[in-house]
């Protein structure tokens, strides 16, 4: 058996998330139907990260064990053949029998994109969250700070999370603002806000989350100094509301 790694990217607007499941579309079960038609046989995808419906990647990476002589480079050719034009495959290449997409990753670093203004480009609407009501950065960023560390993240992860140990450490934060997007050729014009965030790994809805709560420390609904009563509280209705995935990206995997 050969081991096959895989840079992704796509546009998950038409997706119901990554993970396969039953009855809906996602982008591991497209792929894992697409490597069936190329292989002849069945291939569990293991990948990085578990991205939402909505949410878009421009560095995710799965792997996959297969008995067929085909090489990475066929591989790669011949998904993109047979996948929709909004999931690409960008490299492909042998890996170790040992590596693990997701436990041998050492950090992940994603980044979610505003629109604090009004209207909404129709190039931009499905790629950032349009927030009407003006945003006090400044008050955004020291918050963000007391979320720099490792701490237990419970507040900030999905109520219907399975996983026992919700600690995480998150290594770096950092808030944006841009007058414009660059698009294609030209410049798309706007007040964005640009949300980067790393870490050593990430809980469910744990960066959408992070995003509603420091919209609303922006909005004056929460106060900066009230992110670490929300972290101890280890309550997700502690904090602020889950950001739409569609202003979300999966920018890169590290190993």
């Amino acid at each position: 058996m050969k081991h096959i790694f895989l840079s992704l990217q796509y546009d998950g607007t038409n997706y119901s998330g990554w993970q396969r499941q039953p009855n809906v579309v996602t982008i591991q079960g497209l792929i894992e139907e697409a490597l069936f038609k190329i292989t002849g046989h069945a291939a569990a995808l293991s990948g990085a990260g578990r991205t939402d419906a909505g949410v878009h990647a421009l560095g995710q990476t799965a792997s996959f064990f297969t008995g067929s002589r085909l090489t990475p480079d066929t591989v790669q050719k011949a998904l993109n053949a047979l996948l929709p034009g909004d999931i690409r495959v960008c490299s492909a290449v042998y890996v170790s029998d040992d590596f693990h997409c997701r436990f041998s990753a050492r950090r992940k670093r994603y980044f979610y994109v505003i629109l604090n203004d009004s209207p909404a480009s129709p190039f931009i609407y499905r790629y950032a969250w349009q927030v009407k009501h003006a945003l006090d950065i400044a008050a955004m960023q020291q918050a963000a700070m007391s979320l720099v560390g490792r701490y237990d993240f419970k507040s900030f992860c999905a109520s219907d999370t399975d996983v026992d140990n919700t600690v995480r450490e998150v290594l770096g934060i950092t808030i944006e603002a841009q007058s414009s997007i660059a698009f294609m050729n030209a410049e798309i014009k706007g007040k964005f806000i640009t949300i980067t965030i790393e870490a050593d790994g990430f809980l469910r809805h744990m960066v959408r989350n992070i995003t509603g709560t420091l919209v609303d420390v922006g909005r004056g609904k929460t106060c900066a100094e009230d992110i670490e009563y929300i972290l101890n509280a280890k309550d997700r209705k502690k904090a602020g509301m889950t950001a739409p995935g569609r202003g979300l990206f999966l920018e890169k995997v590290y190993y």
